[in-house]
């Protein structure tokens, strides 16, 4: 699973050609969570709540590269996403 993100202890996920819908993992410490890239709403798992709105604006402002990423890798690439700061 490459890592597309990293800011403030924050580590942003997606895996190779994954399951539908899209969406993109985030691990924090021992908290782990899914997104959908298309709702940027927590589809598993859980996060603190800072911690989740820090993605969730990462994700509003990145979800076109969001969505590029989700079909590179049906391919097996990725691209590096800018972090929040």
């Amino acid at each position: 699973m490459p890592e597309i993100s990293r800011f403030l202890g924050i580590v942003i996920k997606m895996y190779f050609d994954d399951h539908h819908p899209p969406h993109f993992h985030v691990l924090y410490g021992e908290y782990e969570a899914a997104f959908s890239i298309d709702t940027i709403e927590v589809i598993k798992g859980k996060l603190p709540p800072r911690v989740s709105g820090l993605v969730v604006e990462w994700a509003e402002l990145r979800r076109d590269d969001l969505k590029k990423n989700w079909e590179l890798l049906k391919e097996m690439k990725f691209n590096k996403i800018k972090p929040l700061v």
